[in-house]
Protein backbone atom coordinates (compact mmCIF):
# COMPACT_ATOMS: atom_id res chain seq x y z
CA UNK A 1 0.00 0.00 0.00
CA UNK A 2 1.03 3.61 -0.47
CA UNK A 3 0.91 6.26 1.38
CA UNK A 4 -2.05 7.77 -0.05
CA UNK A 5 -4.09 4.43 -0.15
CA UNK A 6 -3.35 4.33 3.63
CA UNK A 7 -4.26 7.59 4.28
CA UNK A 8 -7.58 7.09 1.96
CA UNK A 9 -7.94 3.74 4.78
CA UNK A 10 -7.49 6.26 7.87
CA UNK A 11 -9.95 8.65 6.80
CA UNK A 12 -12.75 5.90 5.96
CA UNK A 13 -12.60 4.72 9.31
CA UNK A 14 -12.97 8.26 10.98
CA UNK A 15 -15.95 8.83 13.25
CA UNK A 16 -16.98 11.98 14.74
CA UNK A 17 -17.19 10.37 18.44
CA UNK A 18 -13.53 9.90 18.09
CA UNK A 19 -12.70 13.03 16.71
CA UNK A 20 -14.39 14.38 19.50
CA UNK A 21 -12.40 12.73 22.41
CA UNK A 22 -9.31 13.38 20.36
CA UNK A 23 -10.14 16.98 20.28
CA UNK A 24 -11.26 17.10 23.86
CA UNK A 25 -7.58 15.47 24.79
CA UNK A 26 -6.19 18.28 22.29
CA UNK A 27 -5.50 16.98 19.14
CA UNK A 28 -6.17 19.90 16.79
CA UNK A 29 -8.04 19.11 13.11
CA UNK A 30 -5.18 17.06 11.42
CA UNK A 31 -6.98 13.83 12.15
CA UNK A 32 -9.46 11.49 11.05
CA UNK A 33 -10.78 9.97 14.54
CA UNK A 34 -9.51 6.43 14.00
CA UNK A 35 -10.12 3.87 16.81
CA UNK A 36 -6.81 2.95 18.18
CA UNK A 37 -7.66 -0.57 17.75
CA UNK A 38 -8.16 0.21 14.12
CA UNK A 39 -4.92 1.76 13.62
CA UNK A 40 -3.43 -1.77 15.39
CA UNK A 41 -5.08 -3.94 12.72
CA UNK A 42 -3.56 -1.91 9.91
CA UNK A 43 -0.33 -2.05 11.60
CA UNK A 44 -0.26 -5.61 11.94
CA UNK A 45 -1.27 -6.06 7.92
CA UNK A 46 1.74 -3.91 7.18
CA UNK A 47 4.24 -5.38 9.50
CA UNK A 48 6.85 -3.78 9.79
CA UNK A 49 8.20 -1.15 7.17
CA UNK A 50 10.57 1.53 8.53
CA UNK A 51 10.65 4.06 4.91
CA UNK A 52 6.76 4.12 4.91
CA UNK A 53 6.78 4.64 8.43
CA UNK A 54 8.82 7.59 7.77
CA UNK A 55 6.45 8.94 5.22
CA UNK A 56 3.22 8.54 7.44
CA UNK A 57 5.49 10.17 10.12
CA UNK A 58 5.30 13.02 7.90
CA UNK A 59 2.12 13.17 6.94
CA UNK A 60 1.30 15.32 9.79
CA UNK A 61 -2.05 13.48 10.17
CA UNK A 62 -2.22 11.89 14.19
CA UNK A 63 -3.42 8.75 13.13
CA UNK A 64 -0.99 8.40 9.92
CA UNK A 65 2.43 9.31 13.42
CA UNK A 66 0.34 6.36 15.49
CA UNK A 67 0.56 4.15 12.83
CA UNK A 68 4.27 5.03 12.07
CA UNK A 69 5.38 4.61 15.36
CA UNK A 70 4.52 0.88 15.19
CA UNK A 71 6.04 -0.14 11.76
CA UNK A 72 9.07 1.70 12.30
CA UNK A 73 12.35 0.43 13.48
CA UNK A 74 13.40 2.72 16.38
CA UNK A 75 17.23 1.55 16.18
CA UNK A 76 17.36 2.99 12.36
CA UNK A 77 16.08 6.40 13.25
CA UNK A 78 19.09 8.71 14.38
CA UNK A 79 19.37 10.97 16.64
CA UNK A 80 18.65 13.90 14.34
CA UNK A 81 15.85 12.44 13.14
CA UNK A 82 14.58 12.19 16.32
CA UNK A 83 15.04 15.81 17.21
CA UNK A 84 12.98 16.30 13.85
CA UNK A 85 10.22 14.03 14.88
CA UNK A 86 9.91 15.42 18.17
CA UNK A 87 9.33 18.41 16.96
CA UNK A 88 6.78 17.52 14.97
CA UNK A 89 4.79 16.36 17.58
CA UNK A 90 1.54 18.13 18.32
CA UNK A 91 -0.63 15.94 20.46
CA UNK A 92 -0.11 14.10 24.05
CA UNK A 93 -1.06 11.20 22.81
CA UNK A 94 1.20 10.66 20.12
CA UNK A 95 3.86 11.99 22.61
CA UNK A 96 3.41 9.12 24.54
CA UNK A 97 3.31 6.07 22.45
CA UNK A 98 6.91 8.44 20.97
CA UNK A 99 8.15 7.98 24.54
CA UNK A 100 7.17 4.40 25.09
CA UNK A 101 7.69 3.42 21.61
CA UNK A 102 10.17 5.09 20.13
CA UNK A 103 12.36 6.38 22.84
CA UNK A 104 12.00 3.96 26.12
CA UNK A 105 15.06 1.40 24.56
CA UNK A 106 16.43 3.70 21.82
CA UNK A 107 20.76 3.07 22.04
CA UNK A 108 20.73 7.15 21.83
CA UNK A 109 18.23 7.52 24.63
CA UNK A 110 20.53 8.93 27.47
CA UNK A 111 22.22 11.53 24.91
CA UNK A 112 18.69 12.65 23.88
CA UNK A 113 17.45 12.64 27.79
CA UNK A 114 20.01 14.97 28.77
CA UNK A 115 19.68 17.39 25.04
CA UNK A 116 16.30 17.49 25.83
CA UNK A 117 16.53 18.35 28.93
CA UNK A 118 17.80 21.73 28.14
CA UNK A 119 14.97 22.41 24.78
CA UNK A 120 13.16 25.32 24.75
CA UNK A 121 10.50 23.33 23.03
CA UNK A 122 7.74 22.10 24.66
CA UNK A 123 7.47 18.50 23.10
CA UNK A 124 11.52 17.56 23.21
CA UNK A 125 10.96 19.00 26.72
CA UNK A 126 8.49 16.70 27.73
CA UNK A 127 10.04 13.69 26.11
CA UNK A 128 13.50 14.41 28.34
CA UNK A 129 11.22 14.24 31.29
CA UNK A 130 9.52 11.40 30.23
CA UNK A 131 13.16 9.84 29.85
CA UNK A 132 14.09 11.27 32.88
CA UNK A 133 11.46 9.00 34.53
CA UNK A 134 12.08 6.17 33.42
CA UNK A 135 15.76 6.45 34.39
CA UNK A 136 14.57 7.62 37.55
CA UNK A 137 13.21 4.06 38.06
CA UNK A 138 15.23 1.71 36.58
CA UNK A 139 18.46 3.21 37.15
CA UNK A 140 19.78 6.07 39.04
CA UNK A 141 22.83 5.72 40.41
CA UNK A 142 24.13 9.00 38.55
CA UNK A 143 21.47 11.39 39.14
CA UNK A 144 21.43 13.85 42.02
CA UNK A 145 18.48 13.16 42.93
CA UNK A 146 18.07 15.68 46.05
CA UNK A 147 19.19 18.10 43.30
CA UNK A 148 16.68 17.20 41.40
CA UNK A 149 14.18 17.48 43.59
CA UNK A 150 14.92 20.48 43.94
CA UNK A 151 14.48 21.42 40.38
CA UNK A 152 11.15 20.05 40.84
CA UNK A 153 9.89 21.90 43.14
CA UNK A 154 10.71 25.38 41.72
CA UNK A 155 9.84 24.42 38.07
CA UNK A 156 6.70 22.07 38.22
CA UNK A 157 4.00 25.01 38.56
CA UNK A 158 5.36 27.30 36.07
CA UNK A 159 5.91 24.62 33.37
CA UNK A 160 3.59 24.08 30.43
CA UNK A 161 0.86 21.33 30.48
CA UNK A 162 2.44 18.95 28.32
CA UNK A 163 5.85 19.35 29.73
CA UNK A 164 4.52 19.26 33.60
CA UNK A 165 2.81 15.64 32.87
CA UNK A 166 6.12 13.78 32.71
CA UNK A 167 7.78 16.06 35.64
CA UNK A 168 4.69 15.33 37.77
CA UNK A 169 6.13 11.38 36.86
CA UNK A 170 9.43 12.03 37.78
CA UNK A 171 8.69 13.62 41.67
CA UNK A 172 6.32 10.36 41.43
CA UNK A 173 8.63 7.90 40.23
CA UNK A 174 11.22 9.74 42.95
CA UNK A 175 9.03 8.77 45.52
CA UNK A 176 8.12 5.26 44.76
CA UNK A 177 11.42 3.94 43.89
CA UNK A 178 13.58 5.54 46.42
CA UNK A 179 12.25 5.61 50.08
CA UNK A 180 15.48 7.69 51.10
CA UNK A 181 13.74 10.68 49.12
CA UNK A 182 10.26 9.52 49.85
CA UNK A 183 8.85 11.79 52.35
CA UNK A 184 10.28 15.48 50.17
CA UNK A 185 8.75 13.53 47.44
CA UNK A 186 5.44 13.40 49.36
CA UNK A 187 6.21 17.28 50.87
CA UNK A 188 6.50 18.74 47.68
CA UNK A 189 3.63 16.69 45.93
CA UNK A 190 1.31 18.19 48.80
CA UNK A 191 2.86 21.61 48.66
CA UNK A 192 2.31 22.01 44.92
CA UNK A 193 -0.97 20.26 44.94
CA UNK A 194 -0.91 19.13 40.85
CA UNK A 195 -3.24 17.48 39.96
CA UNK A 196 -5.33 17.14 43.40
CA UNK A 197 -8.18 17.30 41.68
CA UNK A 198 -7.69 15.43 38.51
CA UNK A 199 -10.09 13.43 37.27
CA UNK A 200 -9.99 9.47 37.68
CA UNK A 201 -12.08 6.51 36.49
CA UNK A 202 -13.04 4.10 38.63
CA UNK A 203 -10.19 1.78 39.35
CA UNK A 204 -7.40 4.24 38.36
CA UNK A 205 -4.52 5.98 40.14
CA UNK A 206 -4.71 9.72 40.64
CA UNK A 207 -1.94 11.20 39.06
CA UNK A 208 -1.83 13.98 41.91
CA UNK A 209 1.82 12.51 43.55
CA UNK A 210 1.14 11.70 47.03
CA UNK A 211 -1.62 9.71 46.30
CA UNK A 212 0.12 7.67 43.47
CA UNK A 213 3.66 6.98 45.57
CA UNK A 214 1.23 5.52 48.28
CA UNK A 215 -1.00 3.30 46.24
CA UNK A 216 2.01 2.30 44.42
CA UNK A 217 4.26 1.66 47.77
CA UNK A 218 1.44 0.11 49.22
CA UNK A 219 1.35 -2.56 46.13
CA UNK A 220 4.81 -3.05 46.84
CA UNK A 221 4.83 -3.87 50.04
CA UNK A 222 2.18 -7.01 49.73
Amino acid sequence: MTLEDILSVLQSLGNEKMMAINTKAGAGENQFGVKMGDIRNIAKKLKTNHTLGLELWNAGNIEAQFLAILIMKPDQLSVEQLDQMVEQIDFTHVADWFSNYILKDHPAKETLRIKWLKSNNKWALRAGWSLMAGKIARNADDIDLAALLKQLHKELPQAAPEVQWTMNFALAYIGIHHPAYRKQALDIGEELGIYRDYPVSKGCTSPFAPIWINEMVKRQSK
